[in-house]
This record gives C-alpha cells, structure tokens and sequence, in this order.
C-alpha cells in the first residue's frame, strides 16, 4: 500500500522561484530513492481559523506563503529506507542561503485510508 510523507512549510514570497528550482531539483533525488511522485503547492487560499490553521501551525511571519507539499511512496518501507539514505546524502543538506526557515516545517508520515481519483488506487 501506498505511503504519503507530508510538509507544510513557510517560503518568503520573494523567494518562490528559489523554493520552486529547490523542490525541482530534490525531486530528482526522491525519485533515485524510489518516490512516486511528489507536489508542492503554493498557497492561494490559506484561511485564517478560529482556533488554529496552516499559518499558526508554521509560525508564518508577514510576507510568507505556506507550502503544502507530499511525496507518495510505493510502501512505508520503500520511505524509510529513503529517510535513512537521506540522512547520509550531501544533497540534503540546505544550503545556506535555503529558500526556507527548516525549524518551523513540520512534517509526517500517513497512510492512506481512502483514496479517490487515482488510477490504480490501493484502497
């Protein structure tokens, strides 16, 4: 079965081409590690909530847009062995000038329950 690694990010809007050439060329790298494939989605319309939302969730400051982005695994094992090659892969390591603040990512991982839409879908 399918297995969904997800993040939810804040980019500066300023630095939306970089985060895009970034996304583009990790997802290079995923695919090497056995990814299905991968989105990252720009946020058009992220609402602010009554008690919480995408924006608080990551801190977002003034002038960011948060990223909604997964990748799809064949199975959780194929993404954990992905996570651990990760970990020893220089091409992981952000760059210094990342189009990003890492600490106020948050991310996991899900397995599908339902799925519609798809061909081939497993559930």
């Amino acid at each position: 079965m399918t297995y969904v690694s997800g993040f939810v990010i804040p980019v500066p809007n300023d630095r939306k081409e970089d985060y895009r050439k970034m996304a583009e060329e990790a997802a290079a790298m995923f695919r090497d590690f056995g990814a299905l494939e991968m989105m990252e989605a720009w946020g058009e319309d992220v609402r602010d909530g009554t008690v919480t939302d995408f924006r608080r969730a990551v801190q977002a400051h003034e002038g960011e847009t948060v990223v909604f982005s997964w990748i799809v695994w064949p199975d959780r094992e194929t993404a954990d062995a992905a996570e651990k090659r990760m970990e020893a892969d220089d091409r992981m390591k952000p760059p210094e000038d990342a189009p990003f603040d890492m600490t106020r990512m948050i991310y996991g991982g899900f397995a599908p329950i339902f799925q519609m839409g798809r061909k081939g879908a497993d559930t």
